[in-house]
């Protein structure tokens, strides 16, 4: 994700504490009422409680969805709780940062934009060069930055996460804090195996349900899995180009716009009257994240505010927003369409800004 994911799962939300569990008794109703299970209940068999009635509910839901019984006994039955997952899960933060008050990017930067993810990405990039613009081109993705999301997630396939991902994502569902989008995952997870796209065994991944080299939840792995090199399959668990040609198709589908870079660095004049560039569009979704970019004006509007490239430019009819993730007077950004789609990939500005430094650095940009 991330979603991502992140980079995906960096944007999950909280639901009430109070909610109740739906694996609870039901209560006691007046004699001669008829008993009314909800529907998401599962059939009752006497002596199953907890997590073992809750997996009748997983299979229910994965032959709704047309997997294969063979499939859902072969797994389902076996599934345990993950105690280290839900630690993990309810460890997550609670509360929406204040965008006023967010931590400069400068500390993040020099973890994740170092001269180690550098030059491996570089000697990756130089050696894989030709299929790289090969998915270039065929995508409308810019070639540095798939390779800088390859980076970012896993290390470049170092760092892929080895937690089963059927159990992680049956205990999620389970827990309850996001059960139907953890349901869903779950059944996309098992689908994956039904459908002979990765075996059980190496279905791995984080704990909150990502995987492979794209670190992509089940869903897309379904839909936006690419074959990069041509050999008929897409492998996202062990095939560097299936995975950049994956992630393409994750930023196509995003709304990537060919042959726009996502970002230009800028100076920003001293006096500039941030109030009046402040955004007035509300987000569906990770509204903090999008409160610290400005409006969106064309980068003929910018430069007449006194804005200016340091180094490459937009087109003077091409419209950005403009972003200070240090504060006023420090490092300064204009961000094109194209940056939202990284942040559809996981969001969160430092994340999506990493990714696009990165992804300069690595052709030496």
């Amino acid at each position: 994700m991330r979603f991502a994911i992140i980079g995906i799962a960096a944007c999950l939300s909280s639901m009430s504490s109070a909610q109740v569990d739906p694996l609870a008794p039901l209560p006691n109703l007046p004699p001669g009422q008829p008993v009314r299970r909800p529907a998401w209940a599962p059939p009752q068999q006497p002596g199953l409680t907890g997590f073992a009635a809750y997996k009748l509910r997983l299979s229910a839901l994965a032959r709704a969805a047309r997997v294969r019984e063979a499939t859902i006994q072969n797994v389902v039955p076996w599934l345990s709780l993950n105690s280290r997952v839900i630690e993990l899960d309810r460890g997550q933060p609670g509360g929406v940062r204040n965008p006023n008050a967010a931590p400069p990017f400068a500390p993040y930067r020099r973890r994740h934009v170092n001269a180690d993810l550098i030059s491996r990405g570089a000697y990756r990039y130089a050696a894989s060069r030709s299929r790289l613009l090969a998915i270039e081109a065929r995508s409308g993705v810019e070639a540095s930055v798939l390779m800088a999301i390859f980076g970012h997630e896993t290390s470049y396939g170092q760092v892929t996460g080895n937690f089963d991902l059927l159990e992680a994502l049956a205990t999620l569902a389970y827990e309850g804090r996001r059960r139907a989008f953890f349901e869903e995952e779950f059944v996309a997870a098992l689908k994956l195996v039904d459908q002979n796209v990765v075996s059980r065994s190496r279905l791995r991944g984080s704990w909150a349900g990502a995987t492979g080299y794209p670190q992509f939840m089940p869903s897309a792995v379904l839909r936006l899995r690419t074959d990069g090199d041509g050999d008929g399959r897409a492998d996202i668990w062990s095939n560097q180009s299936d995975a950049l040609a994956s992630i393409a198709s994750y930023l196509r589908d995003a709304g990537w716009k060919p042959n726009v870079h996502w970002g230009i660095p800028v100076r920003v004049p001293y006096n500039l009257n941030r109030a009046a560039l402040r955004t007035s569009l509300n987000a569906p979704r990770c509204a903090p994240v999008y409160k610290r970019h400005s409006r969106w004006m064309s980068m003929r509007e910018w430069r007449a505010l006194g804005v200016t490239p340091t180094g490459r430019a937009f087109a003077e009819a091409e419209v950005a927003t403009l972003i200070e993730p240090d504060g006023p007077n420090a490092t300064a950004y204009l961000l094109s369409n194209n940056y939202r789609a990284i942040l559809d990939y996981n969001c969160s500005n430092f994340y999506a800004l990493s990714v696009g430094l990165l992804a300069d650095a690595i052709v030496g940009g």
